[in-house]
């Protein structure tokens, strides 16, 4: 595995590096054999310590989590065992509901849009102009999966929202985080769209 630590204005010494280097590993390594590369990300926000960690599998799966702490070993690790506990849902999921179920992907594009400028006297910006910016462009993939693996792929990752194609009728959905921490899920109504019934 590919380990990257690395402090923003912090400097990490030999010392943390050696035990993040063996904690992780530890904790990785319970669950897994081989992850591709893991990247432990330093930082501090006022009088807290913050740790940022993502671990990708390959297979479009990528675990992420964060932790604070009053000392930088204890912000790593809150992070060491969220994704402890992460990883060990994962795998008794895997070993319960997925015997068998074949991983179906689908080529997409991802955008992101940069927002729209405050009001501003800036001339230096686009002037009449109602549509935001590209600002990239990137090929994704859009897996068929049930509710619930998704709901599942959409804890595991630090993104807000994941769309796929539901397993069980072929439609595109989307499933969310909403602002009070609950999992939101959209499904079109094919009926109100005019689809056949």
């Amino acid at each position: 595995m590919k380990l990257i630590i690395s402090g923003k204005q912090i400097d990490i010494g030999e010392a943390l590096r050696t035990h993040v280097t063996e904690r992780l590993g530890a904790v990785i390594g319970k669950y897994y054999d081989s992850p591709i590369d893991a990247t432990v990300t330093f930082s501090r926000q006022a009088h807290l310590f913050r740790t940022d960690i993502t671990v990708h599998f390959g297979a479009g799966l990528t675990v992420v989590a964060e932790g604070d702490g009053t000392e930088i070993y204890a912000s790593f690790e809150v992070a060491a065992e969220r994704i402890e506990k992460r990883l060990r849902r994962h795998k008794r999921r895997l070993k319960n509901h997925h015997h068998g179920a074949v991983r179906t992907l689908e080529p997409a594009l991802a955008y992101i849009l940069s927002p729209e400028p405050e009001e501003s006297d800036d001339s230096s910006l686009p002037q009449g102009n109602d549509h935001p910016l590209v600002i990239a462009e990137n090929e994704a993939e859009i897996e068929t999966l049930t509710v619930s693996e998704a709901v599942f792929r959409l804890d595991l990752g630090a993104h807000p929202a994941m769309m796929f194609r539901n397993r069980a009728n072929g439609g595109l959905n989307v499933v969310y985080r909403r602002p009070d921490g609950n999992i939101g899920w959209i499904e079109p109504n094919k009926r109100a769209a005019g689809a056949p019934v």
